[in-house]
């Protein structure tokens, strides 16, 4: 008798539910037909999506072929991991490797906080006209593409610079930053946060911009200054911000930025500024397509990788509170 009951209540619980699913099904269809304009205003960029994003993904298997270019993607032979192989035993693969890992760490280490700390900075600031210019002036970089702002960083930081004026000026000899490799890299790092901090900090303004006022009212009547209120209140209300942010530019651990880097470098720097994109460049212009495609198909799988294990951890951390996923 039990059983027959528990028969009968899934049964139930089934119908239940695939009534439900019904109904929702159609209620889905309805909304879809009550707003069909704004439907359709979907479909150009849908097909743009598919055409220009996801057919290209089977391009992707040219890296487990002997790519030969008469005979087209579906004409060449599998090869199997032979690409890989033979990628991963080259020591200039090893070495753009090195070099990506190192200056996409200096990017993301130091990326991540100088928008926040500018957000903070202009989240203190109570005159309106003067914070929407500083951010003018802060994010107009953004706009810029790095040919544009390559040929301005070189013209600043050559050996007959302004900056190597200054230096002269005060009893100093002038640096070489485009051909030292040290001096290089800092340079590139530098530069791209002075490009992207703007931006990056409107997030942080929108977050923090959510704050409820009553939790800085309590901070005051605690006693707690413009430090304490902006650590203990406006960071703590930003923080799921900060951990999307974070784990969103952990895709990106080996996109040490193409444009900037090729727009920069020189044959002198080689050796601590090719990176994987230039490295995949080359590739491609040495008809090696095997190679290149096999690199760069490393290089999303470990961004992919990084995404999904700076998100468990995130979660983890954070007692499931935070995380995109």
């Amino acid at each position: 008798m039990k059983s027959n009951a528990k028969i009968k209540n899934t049964a139930a619980a089934a119908a239940e539910e695939k009534g439900t699913l019904g109904t929702r099904i159609k209620h889905t269809a309805l909304q879809y037909k009550k707003h069909y304009p704004l439907v359709l205003m979907i479909v150009p960029g849908l097909i743009a999506l598919i055409l220009f994003n996801y057919l290209p993904i089977y391009g992707v298997t040219i890296a487990f072929k002997d790519f030969k270019l008469l005979e087209g993607i579906t004409g060449s032979d599998w090869i199997g991991f032979e690409n890989f192989a033979e990628l991963f035993s080259g020591t200039d693969f090893l070495r753009v490797l090195r070099n990506t890992i190192v200056i996409s760490l200096l990017k993301l280490a130091c990326g991540l906080p100088a928008p926040i700390i500018l957000a903070l900075l202009l989240n203190e600031v109570k005159h309106t006209a003067y914070k929407k210019l500083i951010q003018t002036f802060t994010y107009m970089p953004h706009f810029f593409s790095w040919v544009v702002l390559s040929g301005i960083i070189t013209m600043i930081f050559s050996t007959s610079g302004p900056v190597n004026s200054i230096i002269q000026a005060l009893g100093g000899q002038p640096l070489s930053f485009f051909g030292d490799s040290g001096l290089f890299v800092g340079l590139v790092v530098g530069t791209a946060v002075w490009q992207s901090v703007g931006w990056g900090t409107i997030i942080y303004m929108a977050a923090l911009s959510g704050v409820d006022e009553s939790l800085y009212e309590a901070a005051v009547i605690d006693g707690a200054g413009r430090w304490k209120q902006a650590l203990y209140v406006s960071v703590p209300c930003i923080l799921p911000t900060i951990a999307t942010v974070f784990i969103l530019n952990l895709g990106s651990v080996l996109n040490a930025g193409f444009d900037q880097i090729y727009n920069m470098y020189n044959p002198t720097v080689y050796e601590v500024a090719d990176i994987i994109d230039t490295y995949v460049l080359r590739r491609l212009q040495e008809m090696d397509y095997g190679i290149g495609t096999a690199a760069d198909l490393f290089k999303s799988v470990v961004g992919l990788m990084f995404v999904l294990g700076g998100n468990w951890l995130t979660k983890k951390l954070s007692g499931d509170e935070m995380g995109i996923l």
